[in-house]
């Protein structure tokens, strides 16, 4: 990860969440008060986001943490991950913006590693997309990877994929494929989103490295998987659930891309808890 980035991220939160005092705090907790403090989780999951949890703290200073896990590791309910020791009032200034990139990140990490674990009798493999939090998204891809998954591309620089309205922009998949060949480096690899068994043939026919299989009927998809063979790498998009991807993956696809790992995050249930004064 980029510290550097991540920093910006953390310093702009605190900013948002402390913009010139933590009034209540200050009002009940003196300056030379210091305390301990239990992280706590509270279900079971994968755990996603230490090292971002104590940069909160290192940014605000004067507060230790001894970790008892490692990012990706499983958790359990009730489970100590952590002690922090120090200012009882950095402790109190930094806990809602360290819980809350921690909560997210191991949130992403469960409920990919949920999907993950569906598809290990399998050779697909699980991507993520850039249905993101805005400038979290290093953060949210990070999750992921902990979490078992699978790294699309990061941002629009990233890689070539042709969508439904680069499609209809371009006049079609055959022209979007050439203008892309003739305007792109050679080194990049061409994904193309195919709705029907048509564009389907004419990605192949126009060179396509990745053909994306866009919500398309687990018939129709095992169709595509067939006529593509070996002559480019496949992958399965849209409206994916848990109860579906089992499925999805018997038709043979290299990859499946869900939304749901980051756009619609359940955060982990983590606390700080058992305050006490030192």
């Amino acid at each position: 990860m980029n510290y550097l980035i991540i920093d910006n991220m953390i310093k702009e939160a605190l900013i948002e969440d402390i913009p010139n005092e933590d009034i209540t705090t200050n009002s009940i907790i003196s300056e030379s008060a210091n305390s301990t403090v239990d992280l706590i989780c509270k279900e079971d999951g994968i755990i996603c986001g230490l090292d971002v949890f104590k940069r909160v703290f290192d940014i605000i200073g004067n507060v230790g943490i001894e970790f008892f896990k490692k990012d990706g590791e499983s958790v359990r309910f009730n489970e100590k991950i952590a002690i922090l020791k120090g200012s009882t009032r950095n402790i109190l200034k930094g806990e809602r913006v360290a819980l809350n990139y921690l909560q997210r990140m191991s949130g992403i990490s469960t409920k990919t590693n949920m999907y993950v674990q569906k598809l290990k009798n399998s050779n697909t493999k699980l991507l993520d997309t850039r249905k993101t939090m805005p400038n979290n998204r290093i953060l949210d891809k990070y999750a992921v990877k902990l979490g078992g998954g699978v790294n699309h591309r990061h941002n629009l620089s990233d890689g070539i994929l042709l969508k439904d309205n680069h499609i209809d922009a371009a006049g079609g998949v055959i022209n979007a494929i050439t203008l892309v060949k003739n305007n792109c480096p050679f080194v990049r690899k061409i994904e193309v989103e195919a709705e029907t068994i048509a564009m389907v043939r004419d990605a192949l026919e126009a060179g396509a490295d990745i053909i994306m299989l866009d919500n398309m009927d687990i018939k129709t998809a095992s169709e595509a998987v067939k006529i593509i063979g070996n002559n480019a790498i496949t992958e399965f998009s849209g409206n994916i659930t848990i109860d579906k991807i089992e499925k999805i993956a018997e038709i043979g696809v290299d990859f499946i891309s869900v939304g749901e790992l980051t756009h619609s995050v359940k955060a982990l249930d983590i606390s700080m808890k058992n305050l006490v004064n030192i």
